[in-house]
């Protein structure tokens, strides 16, 4: 779509832009062209100065108050077009954050003439104000959401802009093989050199590896986003539950010297090596007589089929029983880490049949934690996020990775066209079309839909 300037014809919006409940601040934010005389209607600062005098990044103490009477001592922070977040006048007022108080100057400053925002307007004025792009945008939705600090780090990485410079080199990359093809088909008789269909298929290449590699960060950086529904399975009195309350750092399962002690799930989410792992503690793995504990093995079972990341506890300290070795078929292709637990007891266990079963195999003490950092290393290799590096540019949306596959699916029908022996000119319809693909991913030609899809995503006040 093509961006307007929104502050010439844009409404005044406002909203609270902290959490709806207590705390020791809270913001009223105002944007738009009448901020500062919306704003004036309800402080006062203490003063000569007033706010339609006030400079930029500058700010007033004062009081904020409705027809009633004062509401609460405020600071009334200043930001002029287009030096804001929105690109439009923008004032904050940060008073208390008591609900009443800013739920009652909201309403005030409603009263005084601004207009109730609605979600992600701030941000969707920021991006028509051509202050951010989309691919930014999206990250600041990211950012608020991050459960870890790897997916934190990731998402302000791509704020900055990070993906929307790594887009523009694949781009232009683009861009160049489509211009030097399109001038050299309309212009045959100037001195343009001709690109060879090698030349053509060497930089088609190098294009289609980047945006392999850009949608294979996709599905590591869901995993950073996302979590992982993770099951700790195992027959019983292994120490799945010891490893359980590792893991949380509390005590969320019971844990006694007698097998068949966890007979229902326990669940709890922690952060593994900046991984959220929503975890399932589940009954031991075994054929039992007992009706309720039979229930809770069963459920165990159906929680391992379904499971994205499998952690199949075994006990280092016996041998392995077909309980152990079902527990392995069971587990199938599913991602899985081999905990071979109590390796502070002597070895009896048949390691080689584990590690030729299970590419993935850390040998730890859930008791004393000895061996907590190489299971961090393992569950990073099977989930794919050993080697991402939350600082390049990430995909962080289904729209962002539909856009990128599409791209990657012209390049590679245009280098299938070039190993055919087809002309330029269908060469020249593919690329133009992976182009365009990309600069929808970007915003550059995204359709109105897609941008109100996008910020609608967004809670108010952001």
């Amino acid at each position: 779509m093509n961006r307007t300037n929104y502050s010439e014809t844009g409404t005044t919006i406002a909203a609270i832009s902290t959490p709806q409940a207590p705390g020791g601040i809270g913001v009223i934010r105002i944007s738009g062209p009448d901020a500062r005389k919306i704003a004036g209607r309800v402080f006062s600062p203490s003063g000569k100065k007033s706010l339609e005098e006030l400079p930029g990044y500058t700010a007033l103490y004062g009081r904020v108050f409705d027809e009633s009477g004062a509401i609460d001592e405020a600071i009334a922070l200043n930001f002029r077009a287009p030096k804001s977040f929105t690109g439009e006048n923008v004032v904050e007022l940060s008073c208390h954050g008591g609900l009443v108080i800013l739920r009652r100057l909201l309403r005030a400053v409603i009263r005084a003439g601004a207009e109730p925002a609605g979600p992600g307007e701030f941000t969707r004025r920021a991006f028509l104000n051509g202050k951010i792009g989309l691919t930014e945008a999206e990250s600041v939705m990211q950012l608020v959401s991050a459960q870890g600090e790897q997916a934190a780090k990731a998402a302000l990485a791509g704020h900055e802009g990070a993906l929307e410079r790594r887009i523009a080199s694949i781009r232009g990359k683009l861009l160049g093989a489509a211009a030097h093809l399109s001038a050299w088909a309309d212009y045959p008789e100037d001195d343009i050199p001709q690109v060879t269909g090698e030349e053509l298929k060497t930089s088609l290449g190098e294009v289609k590896a980047e945006l392999d590699a850009l949608l294979r960060g996709f599905d590591a950086g869901r995993v950073l986003r996302e979590g992982v529904d993770t099951v700790i399975a195992g027959r019983p009195n292994t120490g799945k539950s010891t490893l359980m309350n590792l893991l949380a750092g509390c005590e969320r399962s019971i844990v006694t010297s007698y097998a068949g002690t966890t007979r229902d799930i326990v669940e709890d989410t922690v952060l593994l090596g900046g991984i959220p792992l929503r975890l399932a503690d589940t009954a031991g793995l075994r054929d039992t007589a007992d009706p309720v504990e039979s229930i809770g093995v069963g459920r165990a079972r159906e929680r391992v089929r379904s499971a994205r990341l499998v952690l199949a506890v075994f006990d280092s300290s016996q041998e392995l029983d077909e309980s152990d070795r079902a527990l392995i078929r069971e587990v199938g292709d599913t991602p899985c880490v081999a905990v071979v637990n109590k390796s502070d007891l002597p070895i009896k266990i048949n390691k080689e049949y584990i590690e030729n079963n299970i590419k993935q195999t850390v040998y730890l003490s859930a008791l004393t934690g000895a061996g907590l950092s190489r299971l961090e290393d393992a569950v990073a290799s099977v989930l794919g996020t050993k080697e991402l590096d939350p600082s390049d540019g990430m995909l962080y949306t289904e729209r962002q990775r539909d856009a990128a596959a599409r791209s990657l699916q012209s390049v590679t029908e245009a280098l299938d066209a070039l190993e055919s022996g087809m002309t330029f000119d269908a060469v020249t319809v593919s690329v133009e079309d992976a182009v365009s693909a990309l600069l929808e991913l970007t915003g550059e030609r995204a359709t109105v839909a897609v941008v109100d899809s996008v910020f609608s995503r967004f809670c108010v006040g952001k």
